[in-house]
């Protein structure tokens, strides 16, 4: 190799370095903006939903407010309550419409915002909504015993609802387009950088999932995009023999909720 083409391999070598670097920075210090996109709500903004429903606000410290909706089943009749964490775009407003689906059964559903999301107010970490997490959980579980407490997750909320449900006791956990990891996550989309030591949330999913006695069901589509199902498959292998995975063939990250197998399957669990 001549001198030429030595030159041309350096320089060629150090510009890639560069990119690596400055790539590498902007994931770590940009996490936040690609993990989370909220839509914060004004104090006064006022709900509208198609289901009886009631707003609270949750004190969580001196400053932080946690805000929740309450949803209600049409009978007075209560057979329980979901702990519905959702996912990481919106607020309320974006997941109530799934809220018929445990409704219809009987069930309340619980459903909050994180920190910086709708009306909820605070500094957002993985800590806080953890903590938060037990907090909402602590009032379930004065208005309702164990056996009638579904935790369920859609997408980021799945790894906090993992978390919950491996800490305090409910019937069930169900899953909606989990995820192995958050740092396992970032790692499926940037797997040349050390993701693991990158990430400031963690939410180790699989862990928590090993720590689980109740039922887990987990939900995910085969083209789901945002979380890959090559990814997500991973937790087969930390769920117990009686534990379901179901496999939505063609179902995306969004639509799950569009097919009859997923209903199927969730009025099974819910008429348990």
């Amino acid at each position: 190799m001549n001198n030429r083409i030595k030159i041309k391999v350096r320089k060629w070598l150090k510009w890639l370095v560069i990119v690596y670097v400055c790539i590498g920075i902007a994931l770590y210090f940009l996490q936040n903006l690609f993990l989370f996109h909220p839509v914060h709500l004004a104090r006064n903004y006022q709900y509208h939903f198609n289901v009886p429903f009631k707003e609270y606000d949750i004190p969580f410290n001196t400053k932080d407010t946690i805000n929740m909706v309450k949803f209600f089943p049409a009978d007075s009749l209560r057979k329980g309550v979901v702990i519905y964490f959702h996912g990481n775009r919106g607020n309320i407003n974006r997941y109530a419409k799934f809220t018929s689906n445990f409704t219809k059964h009987g069930y309340e559903v619980w459903m909050a915002d994180y920190p910086g999301f709708g009306k909820s107010t605070g500094t957002r970490n993985e800590k806080i909504l953890y903590r938060q997490a037990e907090q909402i959980y602590a009032l379930a579980a004065a208005a309702f015993p164990a056996n009638n407490i579904v935790v369920y997750g859609k997408s980021f909320g799945t790894g906090i609802a993992a978390y919950l449900a491996s800490t305090q006791q409910c019937s069930q956990l169900i899953l909606e387009t989990p995820y192995y990891s958050i740092a396992d996550l970032f790692g499926c989309y940037a797997p040349i950088y050390p993701v693991s030591a990158m990430a400031n949330y963690t939410i180790p999913s699989n862990k928590y999932l090993a720590k689980i006695k109740v039922p887990v069901t987990i939900f995910h589509g085969t083209s789901d995009g945002v979380i890959p199902y090559s990814c997500a498959s991973r937790l087969k292998k930390v769920l117990k023999p009686t534990d379901q995975f179901i496999t939505i063939q063609n179902g995306t990250h969004h639509n799950l909720n569009e097919y009859a197998l997923f209903h199927q399957k969730l009025d099974s669990l819910l008429l348990q």
